[in-house]
């Protein structure tokens, strides 16, 4: 998986104000000024706010997918209506089944998304969990596990999920492909914390937790990873859209989910013979799909712009 270009934010050590060293004290306000200056450059960018729209529109599809395919079952089909083009009765027409493709698309959010966020959760937990232990402690625990990080590297993210769910060992189901791309997505996240994590903890303010007998928990907690939360937020928004075309690309690929499962993925692989007899069994999912990786990329770029102080006015 490529990496986004997050090295701008929360760059500076020197003071430039960017994350690392944002808080001269802990709990002090400067860290709350980053925020609040962040979301005044969000609040003036409409790339965000396109974002953040289609956004919330594809989860609300997802949490009430009755309301958005207008209370049709999505497995309510009729042989006598297969392939049928779109009609302002049936905006998206028919699949091969008969069924409604305004429903089957629309319920083909929920499975999409909730991969998306689990995996993305998975990896925020693992990577910056890894990462705050490798930078804070450094020396042969820190080579130990960039090492193991840099084994993980050797494997693209599709390639290394394909080749777990093709194994079997997790299954098919939505829990398994979560898990088999957040096996091979978290190592960029514990990069970005780790890289945070050495550049704070030689900070004026940890020493002084440290000399008041603060354990290292609570120092990893309370003054260093608040300071490591911008760059791993803006990975995390961004990484959402690219795991849900992950998601759809190993589902189109035959290691993904399965049917009966509902997917953006199933619906593109089963549209590919049809292209030319019924091409918007291929459009609608793809634009859908298209449309929601945007709205994530979007935001994440949005959010590292604002987080940038480069950027600001």
């Amino acid at each position: 998986m490529s990496e986004p270009n997050l090295t701008t934010v929360g760059h500076d050590e020197a003071g430039a104000g960017g994350v690392t060293g944002a808080t001269d004290q802990p709990g002090g306000g400067r860290q709350n000024s980053l925020w609040s200056d962040a979301w005044r450059q969000l609040r003036r960018n409409a790339f965000f706010w396109i974002g953040a729209l289609f956004g919330l529109l594809f989860v609300a599809m997802a949490l009430l997918p009755s309301v958005f395919a207008r209370g049709v079952d999505p497995r309510s089909c009729s042989l006598s209506n297969s392939n049928g083009t779109p009609s302002a009765e049936h905006w998206f027409g028919f699949d091969q089944q008969g069924c409604d493709y305004l429903a089957n698309v629309v319920y083909g959010a929920r499975n999409s998304l909730i991969i998306g966020l689990l995996a993305v959760v998975v990896i925020l937990v693992f990577g910056v969990l890894v990462g705050a232990i490798s930078g804070f402690y450094g020396g042969v625990t820190d080579s130990i596990l960039s090492r193991i990080a840099d084994i993980f590297y050797a494997l693209p993210l599709i390639l290394g999920a394909l080749v777990v769910l093709r194994s079997g060992i997790l299954g098919r189901g939505v829990v398994a492909v979560a898990i088999a791309l957040a096996m091979f997505g978290w190592m960029t996240a514990m990069r970005l914390v780790r890289s945070q994590v050495i550049a704070v903890k030689s900070s004026d303010y940890v020493a002084a937790a440290r000399a008041m007998g603060a354990s290292d928990s609570r120092i990893l907690l309370r003054h260093i990873l608040p300071n490591a939360v911008a760059p791993v937020l803006v990975y995390a928004t961004i990484t959402i859209g690219v795991l849900i075309a992950a998601e759809a690309t190993l589902t189109f690929l035959g290691v993904g989910l399965q049917a009966p499962a509902i997917s953006w993925g199933l619906q593109i692989d089963t549209g590919q013979d049809l292209l030319r007899t019924a091409p918007h069994a291929v459009l609608f999912p793809s634009l859908v799909l298209t449309l929601t990786v945007m709205a994530f990329v979007l935001m994440g770029d949005a959010l590292r712009d604002a987080l940038d102080p480069k950027q600001r006015s």
